[in-house]
């Protein structure tokens, strides 16, 4: 599904509006119906509703909303922002003759010219938030930060039109968060905006549902964009059934280098992963010392010793592989640090670099140019930062990661709670499955084996990340299912890869 930005969404808007031989304010009235509705079915005629209202169509919005809802049995109170004279856009004046029109001296209704003294407010009241939406271009001054700030230490359950006022849909860097909306359930139109997914907005947005308004369906296919949010429909159509008269070889052959002492179960991981993704050869390179580990842990997988006895030493391929994939549990040391280089320097074909192996590249910046072009590196925050300098936000590691792909050529998963695969042409990709009890040792191991093995089953490189990733989403949210998130170990979240992978293709 496509994540539209706000200029997007505008011209889908006017689109539909020019399709359909309707008005700007008829496609309001369909805005604030479905904010309505979700507002009805969530609490009583008795409670207390204070609406704030912005100058422009958000503040339009609020004030549709806030009729529908009189018209309904509330008795919702008003405020309208109208602070210059003739301000308010045309949208939100009809929008507020309609309403005293049909409210009249029954609501209490406020328009604020100059001087305002907030309503008293506490953790019985519902704020409606429609001050200002994706329209906003700057960030908020004056009066409007004080009652931003108001509303945010009221106690009130706050609820946001469109966008938490003060945030912008995209990028929000130099925006002061302390003058955004903390809302608790942000009611959205059509998609949900860049901004929603990175981990530092979430206080602002707390629960987001997506409300359908009907766009013209042909304007949202036409309409491009870079942001993609991956759904179950999206895998389903990527993943091919196998054909039944495939061997262990049409499966693709992957090449693990992982572990050292002490952390042979990140090789372990990465080699169960891969296998249950579906690979039919897996050989892994490690130290002498996970011999037995592996061939008891993974007997399915083949062992290629290392002439270190506790490191990887030397990384020498004695044969062609579909995929080669290196880092979980390689740890970081002189002689390891030596033998990534001498891969990445020699090595010419697109792999894939997770882990340790990233944090020797860290060590040494000046690889970051040798990388396969087509490669993939899989860093979470902390790895990420490491390699690239530090950062503050998601949005910061984003637009970084966005540079450097098409710098080196290479696809970056930045791995979190919304996963984001990044690819040199400037596409994102947004995963949607996965859950917060996957945030445990060894899960990222295993999405390297996962990866990998959809590589070597002739996925495309590109495909493959982003199928890689949803499937070992979706098995972490079936492995919760049984554990919890706080029960769920990365051993879990193989056993459930094959359910993932059968639940996707049905």
């Amino acid at each position: 599904m496509k994540i539209f930005t706000n200029d997007g969404l505008r011209r889908i808007g006017d689109h539909t509006v020019d399709k359909e031989n309707i008005t700007m304010l008829d496609l309001i009235e369909r805005a604030a119906s479905a904010v309505s509705y979700e507002l009805i079915s969530r609490w009583r005629t008795s409670k207390r509703f204070v609406f704030f209202a912005g100058p422009g169509d958000n503040g339009a919005d609020a004030l549709a909303v806030a009729r529908m809802m009189y018209e309904q049995g509330y008795k919702p109170e008003v405020y309208l922002f109208n602070i210059k004279s003739a301000q308010l856009s045309p949208c939100c004046l009809a929008n507020r003759d309609r309403l005293l029109q049909t409210a009249g001296d029954n609501i209490e209704f406020i328009e604020v010219i100059q001087n305002f003294t907030p309503p008293e407010l506490d953790e019985n009241d519902v704020v409606v938030d429609g001050l200002f939406g994706s329209g906003l271009r700057m960030p908020l001054k004056g009066g409007y930060t004080a009652l931003v700030q108001y509303i945010n230490t009221s106690g009130a359950y706050v609820v946001s039109i469109d966008v938490p006022s003060g945030m912008f849909g995209e990028w929000n860097v130099g925006n002061d968060r302390r003058n955004i909306i903390r809302a608790n359930l942000t009611l959205t139109y059509q998609s949900k905006r860049l901004a929603f997914y990175f981990s530092e907005n979430a206080d602002c947005v707390g629960e987001c549902k997506v409300l359908d308004i009907e766009l013209d369906n042909d304007s949202l296919a036409r309409t491009p964009t870079d942001f993609y949010l991956i759904e179950r429909e999206d895998v389903h159509e990527l993943m091919h059934p196998r054909n039944p008269f495939i061997n262990k070889y049409d499966n693709g052959t992957v090449l693990l280098i992982a572990g050292s002492y002490g952390m042979m179960g990140a090789a372990v991981l990465a080699a169960r992963g891969a296998l249950r993704a579906g690979a039919g050869l897996v050989t892994v390179h490690a130290p002498r010392c996970g011999y037995q580990v592996l061939q008891t842990a993974v007997p399915e997988a083949l062992f290629e010793p290392d002439n270190n006895e506790i490191v990887t030493s030397k990384i020498d391929l004695h044969r062609t592989y579909s995929v080669v994939a290196l880092g979980p549990g390689m740890s970081v040391n002189d002689e390891t640090l030596e033998a990534v280089h001498q891969f990445i320097m020699n090595f010419k074909r697109p792999c894939l670099i997770d882990a340790d192996a990233l944090n020797c590249i860290a060590r040494r910046p000046m690889l970051l140019k040798s990388i396969p072009t087509r490669s993939i590196i899989t860093p979470h925050a902390i790895e990420f930062d490491r390699l690239f300098g530090e950062h503050n936000t998601d949005e910061e590691r984003l637009k970084k990661a966005l540079d450097v792909s098409k710098l080196y050529n290479i696809t970056i998963v930045l791995k979190g709670h919304y996963t984001m695969t990044v690819r040199p042409d400037s596409k994102v990709y947004v995963n949607s499955s996965g859950n917060p009890g996957m945030a445990t040792p060894g899960s990222g191991d295993v999405l390297t084996g996962v990866i990998s093995a959809l590589i070597a089953q002739n996925y495309s490189p590109d495909w493959a990340v982003v199928l890689g990733v949803y499937l070992h989403g979706l098995a972490g949210d079936l492995a919760a299912q049984a554990h919890g998130t706080y029960g769920m170990i990365a051993g879990d979240i193989i056993d459930n890869l094959g359910k993932a992978i059968v639940e996707v293709m049905k």
